[in-house]
Parts: structure tokens; C-alpha cells; sequence
């Protein structure tokens, strides 16, 4: 047996370990979507009862998700999140791309100190520059318009990270052959790198729109306008300061909100962990 083989396997009672706090980690995560649903199919009485228990008494689910649909336009919330993480993910990508292959395959003065910079952009919450963005959206004449979304976020400094690792693992033979046959860097970018680095865009494609399809706090700043609220803002319609929150409808609609992430990830998770693990492996 080599010691490769050897390290791979573990002793039962590790494996056992292992699983178990994988495990447990995971019924923590769980445990608070899992009570968002159980909320979403309550009344209002049994929402604020003393005793616990996940099923209700009395099924309250077509009311809720029926005034989580009417009350608020949550159908058009999820439509302008939709418009907006697919203009700042083709965006993203659009940019990112071509950034990350200079950084990864080309060679020019101060090269490695732009991806300094590209990693204190990773170092900086987007929260510290949300004052200078207010104050040039403001100048630009974009506040409470889409364009005030999606303007922050077209460049990634996580997208530029991301790509130029993977695109590290590609060997250089592939981007000479492909200069030798008359493409250009942008058309190698585009035809050769990521073609072949699908995974790790399947994979931030995930994160970009996970991100931006929950974002409040930048929303709750650039926009006003009930029409164009993506759907983390537009759910805050049924927060009532003098009756209350009216948590059935608000957990119905956070449902609605979470499932189209929960399924995309499902669909798209194989591509997912390929492409985050992809860039760590040398080639």
C-alpha cells in the first residue's frame, strides 16, 4: 500500500468523527432555513406560541405564500435581482476575464504589483467604499436607477483572483500554440482560457449571484423607487413598525426569495467544487 493511499484512509473512529461534526456543522446551517419554512406555513397563532414543534397545527401555508405574493410585487422584486445579477455577472466576467489573463500569462512592469492590488481589494469590506460610491453615483446622476446597482460590483476583485489562479494551471504550450495560429490575446481569452476554465466560472457565477441576489445594505443606499427593489429590499415591505411584523407572509416570501439560489446550487454544484479546488491544483 503507498502512503498516499495510506493518508487517504482513515481509522473508523476518525471517519466516524469526521462525519459526525460534518454532520452536526451542517444540521447548524440548516437549522434556520429549516424554521423559515416551518414559520412560513403557520398562523399567526402559532407563530408566538410557547411550545416547539416544526409541523402546524393548522396549515397556514396557502394564505401566507398567497399574501407573500399579493401584499408586496415579490414577483417583480425577483424579476429586477434577476435583471441585476445578470448584467453585473456578464459584466463581471467580461472584465475579469481579460485582467486575469494578463495577470496569469503575461509579463510587463509591475505586473505583480497590481495583483497587490487586486488583493487588498480582497481585503476591503465593500461597506468602507459605499460613501464614495454614494457620492459619485450622486455626481454621475445614476442614483435610483438600476445602472446604481450594477456600477459597484463590474469589476471582481475576487473574479480577477479566481480566474488568474485557474488560469495558472492551463500550460503555457496551449496560449504559444494558439499565438503561433494567429489569435489574438483577447481572442485567446475568450476561445481558449475560458472554455477551458469553465468550472471556476460556473463556480463564480454561483458566488456573484448569491452575493448580489442577497445584497440590502447597497440597495437599501442607491435606490428608493418601490419599482426597482431587488428582492432582500422588497421583502422589508412586510416590516410594519406599528402592527408589527407580519412574519407568515415575511417567511413565505423569504422562502420564495432563497429557493432559486437553492436550486441553481444544486444543479450547478459539481461544476462549483471543481471550480473552486481547480486553481489550488498544479497542473
Amino acid at each position: 500500500m503507498s502512503r498516499a493511499t495510506s493518508i487517504g484512509r482513515l481509522s473508523p473512529p476518525v471517519a466516524i468523527l469526521r462525519h459526525a461534526a460534518l454532520l452536526a456543522t451542517g444540521a447548524l446551517i440548516l437549522v434556520p432555513f429549516v424554521w423559515m419554512v416551518s414559520l412560513s406555513i403557520k398562523p399567526p397563532g402559532e407563530i408566538f406560541s410557547t411550545s416547539f414543534f416544526l409541523w402546524p397545527k393548522q396549515f397556514y401555508g396557502v394564505e401566507n405564500y398567497t399574501r407573500a405574493l399579493t401584499d408586496a410585487p415579490l414577483p417583480r422584486y425577483m424579476g429586477n435581482g434577476l435583471i441585476v445579477c445578470a448584467v453585473i455577472l456578464a459584466l463581471q466576467i467580461l472584465f475579469c476575464a481579460p485582467c486575469a489573463y494578463a495577470l496569469a500569462k503575461l509579463r510587463f512592469p509591475g505586473r505583480d504589483l497590481l495583483f497587490g492590488v487586486v488583493l487588498i481589494g480582497l481585503l476591503l469590506p465593500h461597506q468602507v467604499l459605499s460613501l464614495p460610491l454614494f457620492i459619485l453615483g450622486y455626481h454621475l446622476g445614476i442614483l435610483n436607477t438600476y445602472a446604481a446597482l450594477i456600477f459597484p460590483y463590474v469589476v471582481s476583485p475576487f473574479g480577477i483572483f479566481l480566474f488568474r489562479q485557474c488560469f495558472k494551471t492551463i500550460p503555457n504550450d496551449v496560449v504559444h500554440a494558439a499565438r503561433l495560429d494567429g489569435l489574438s490575446e483577447l481572442a485567446i481569452v475568450w476561445k481558449i482560457m475560458v472554455p477551458m476554465a469553465l468550472p471556476a466560472v460556473i463556480a463564480f457565477a454561483i458566488f456573484s449571484v448569491v452575493g448580489h441576489w442577497n445584497d440590502l445594505f447597497w440597495p437599501l443606499i442607491a435606490v428608493r423607487d418601490q419599482s426597482l427593489m431587488p428582492p432582500p429590499l422588497g421583502i422589508m415591505s412586510f416590516k410594519n413598525e406599528e402592527a408589527g411584523n407580519d412574519y407568515g407572509p415575511l417567511m413565505a416570501a423569504s422562502t420564495l426569495v432563497v429557493l432559486p439560489l437553492v436550486i441553481a446550487f444544486l444543479a450547478a454544484q459539481k461544476w462549483f467544487v471543481e471550480g473552486m479546488t481547480g486553481g489550488a491544483v498544479k497542473q
